[in-house]
């Protein structure tokens, strides 16, 4: 459990045109909550005003706002900006969302599992896929949520605040699906590579059964949630292996040739395979050098 009173490491870094300084703050996830949170971070940017393209992934994402809200927009239509108050949440998607802010802005990211999100809301997660809503309308209790981090007077008083606001809700077991769980476990485990109709064998379901399971407790159907783990697999490894040949990946991580994975990158992306490789070498502060002393 978080101490408030403790400490937490703090990274200070800036982005790759050394125009924005960033602040992080990216304690361990503590283990009563790991099945329901995959990660969490806490940041504060100034500088350089910034527009990101935000690449899908297998977690349902929460962004707490410590002030001025972070403008989002819905699968990259750039034709309608949202601003919720307090913050919002981004249900799993097949497509990219863009985010901007006029040079400031702080908040605290969750990153949750499919079953911690369907634990927490306590919503159909088929109802928020593809789609950024107001924090608020899942959690009411959120806008005063967002006011006691922002007025906190540190990051581990910040982290504390909400691993109690989590621990109290996500323990509701009725809200979870054994069967959701286990398959989605099973997809991430074998890296998006598994068989959907083995997966609904193994349960005993029919396929059309086991994507009625998906869209309650994920919002995406077996087989595009592990089109998308994959998708997401490949990400991770051109975070740390920049140089890695696009033939390589795609023998990797199970696709048929090169040609196969840069369609399955622009139509998560929306963007060719080395625009992607571009903008995560170079576009977000979190993969920069440190900031000078």
């Amino acid at each position: 459990m978080l101490s408030a009173s403790g400490s937490i490491d703090v990274q200070k870094v800036r982005s790759h045109d050394g125009l924005t300084a960033c602040e992080l703050a990216a304690p361990p996830v503590p283990a009563r909550l790991r099945a329901h949170v995959r990660s969490w971070l806490g940041y504060s940017e100034a500088g350089a005003p910034a527009r990101r393209r935000e690449l899908p992934g297998p977690s349902v994402v929460v962004i707490l706002d410590l002030g001025s809200p972070l403008r989002v927009t819905e699968s990259g239509d750039a034709t309608r900006w949202l601003r919720h108050a307090g913050g919002f949440v981004a249900g799993l998607d097949d497509g990219p969302s863009l985010t901007e802010h006029d040079g400031r802005h702080a908040g605290i990211q969750l990153s949750l599992t499919p079953s911690g999100a369907r634990a927490l809301f306590g919503v159909r997660l088929g109802t928020i896929a593809r789609r950024v809503i107001a924090l608020s309308d899942v959690l009411p209790r959120s806008r005063s949520l967002s006011e006691r981090l922002a007025s906190a007077p540190s990051w581990a008083e910040r982290f504390a605040i909400v691993e109690a606001e989590l621990f109290g809700r996500t323990p509701d077991a009725a809200r979870a699906s054994a069967a959701a769980s286990w398959a989605t476990g099973q997809i991430e485990r074998s890296g998006g590579r598994v068989e959907i109709g083995a997966l609904a064998s193994e349960l005993g379901y029919s396929r059309k059964h086991l994507a009625a399971i998906f869209d309650e407790h994920v919002g995406l159907t077996p087989k595009l949630y592990a089109s998308l783990v994959r998708f997401d697999r490949v990400v991770d490894r051109l975070k740390t292996a920049p140089g890695q040949r696009w033939t390589d990946l795609a023998f990797a991580h199970g696709y048929a040739d090169q040609a196969h994975l840069a369609r399955e990158v622009r139509r998560f992306a929306g963007v060719t395979p080395t625009s992607v490789k571009a903008s995560l070498a170079v576009e977000h502060p979190l993969f920069a050098s440190p900031a000078p002393a």
